[in-house]
């Protein structure tokens, strides 16, 4: 492969890569393809998402390809059918260019100190709904002129997102096979606990419960990844024991609403459990029961953390300095950014019980200033 970098008389060039030789591309051209892309190899759609025409882009996709000397599609008629071998690696590198010039944005925002811009994040519903309320308010306040864009999905869903730099932050738990072309940074531990309603039969038990009880009753979870086993269903393995999972939901009010019309047994984060909750439901400890699960936060190992980025991190996880979140940004693997974090001990994120105590905290902390 030849290094090439454009020439012509056009402020969109930018260096790519040829297998004939010199080539011209410009930065127009390589967000158009990763645009078709990204829009199922749609051109009306691509065209709809990038606010220009049809032809306009078909035009600059012909142009593309006649100056890199390779076909990047595979036709049926006029329609796009499959990308080949040689435009999976073109898009690929696309992406790589449209993030650096994205990063040089980024670069020239902070030196010139703008506060404004944007940060897209996509994360679970349980992060969403129970713990980054708090932290998006904190960060609102210090930075009202950036826009926040926050989408919930699966692991697969957010993957895809992050992957296909639609957004910023991926935040998850676990699933980190989906994720080892980014930089995680574990932010909390946490466990699950199971949820039954007042009255019912393991609410009753004096002695804690075991995974065999629990697998007597038919039960009310998460939906599982479609990546591999989960910790849930191999703690059970592990006993030999099957669990009867009757009902599963993103959503872990969802997952509460079933559990009170008595569908089953809920297992469920530690903090979607409300002090509220305790009106009719009863939470039963099952940290020995499933193994601690740990909530991380992850973005592209080549993308540039602009000053609010940095600081979002560090609302999200305060035992980290933004100098260390920066360190983190500039390592080159993954193993360096656990090299790096490896003396830094966790928070346990709980729900109910860890509020009550911290609300208790804060009143004898006003009651000491007088």
């Amino acid at each position: 492969m030849v290094i090439c970098i454009g020439g012509r008389n056009s402020d969109e060039e930018a260096a790519f890569s040829s297998v004939g030789g010199l080539c011209r591309v410009t930065l127009k051209q390589l967000k158009y393809l990763v645009g078709i892309a990204d829009s199922g190899l749609n051109i009306t759609s691509a065209a709809e998402r990038l606010f220009t025409s049809q032809p306009g882009i078909s035009k600059q996709l012909k142009q593309l390809e006649a100056e890199l000397g390779v076909q990047l599609f595979t036709r049926k008629g006029k329609s796009l059918a499959a990308i080949t071998p040689a435009g999976r690696e073109v898009i690929a590198r696309a992406r790589k260019i449209l993030r650096e010039v994205g990063n040089i944005a980024s670069l020239a925002s902070d030196l010139t100190a703008e506060l404004d811009g944007t940060l897209s994040i996509a994360t679970t519903h349980t992060q969403a709904r129970y713990v980054l309320p708090e932290v998006i308010r904190g960060f609102r306040e210090r930075y009202p002129r950036v826009d926040l864009e926050l989408h919930q999905g699966t692991s697969e869903q957010i993957a895809e997102l992050i992957s296909t730099n639609k957004v910023d932050f991926a935040i998850a738990t676990g699933s980190q096979d989906l994720f080892s072309h980014l930089t995680l940074m574990p932010i909390y531990h946490w466990h699950r606990i199971v949820l039954v309603q007042k009255g019912h039969p393991l609410a009753k038990h004096t002695k804690p419960i075991d995974l065999k009880s629990l697998a007597e009753h038919p039960l009310v979870t998460y939906v599982f990844s479609g990546t591999g086993e989960s910790s849930f269903k191999r703690a059970f393995r592990e006993q030999g024991l099957e669990p009867r999972v009757v009902f599963t939901a993103r959503d872990a009010d969802i997952i509460k609403t079933y559990v009170r019309m008595g569908m089953g047994v809920g297992v469920i984060a530690s903090m979607a459990f409300e002090c509220a909750d305790r009106e009719d439901l009863v939470a039963l400890d099952a940290s020995q029961l499933f193994p601690r699960v740990t909530t991380w936060l992850g973005f592209p190992r080549d993308m540039v953390l602009r000053g609010y980025m940095v600081d979002f991190v560090h609302l999200f996880a305060p035992h980290y300095t933004p100098r260390l979140i920066r360190d983190a940004a500039r390592a080159q693997t993954q193993e360096e950014v656990d090299e790096l974090l490896r003396s830094i001990p966790l928070p346990l994120k709980g729900g109910c019980e860890q509020e009550q105590a911290t609300a208790a905290a804060v009143r004898r902390a006003e009651v000491e200033r007088g």
